[in-house]
């Protein structure tokens, strides 16, 4: 899937099949649900888990808090509009699969 595809799913009911558990999260957000988002990237405890629930504690406004998770991710605090931040996490998780 490319990141065309990934965001043309949004408009769907239900995230497509077989996504990983960061991916499913940052489409959850993307649908505006960020309590399901925030309990799949809770779910991964690896980088890219910590990467996708930093960029939602700052959707969530919570700097603080996302610094946390961007210290834990290995990368640093992102400034950039979150859409850009989403497109750049989705397709950096996309090009692995």
């Amino acid at each position: 899937m490319d990141i065309g595809a990934f965001r043309d799913s949004i408009t769907q009911t239900m995230p497509p099949a077989g996504l990983d558990s960061a991916l499913d999260a940052l489409w959850h957000a993307a649908k505006g649900d960020w309590n399901r988002a925030h309990e799949l990237a809770q779910s991964r405890d690896d980088a890219d888990g910590a990467w996708v629930h930093a960029y939602l504690h700052r959707v969530e406004g919570d700097q603080s808090n996302a610094g946390y998770w961007y210290r834990r991710a290995g990368r640093p605090h992102c400034r950039a509009p979150l859409p850009e931040e989403w497109e750049e996490i989705a397709r950096a998780l996309l090009a692995r699969r």
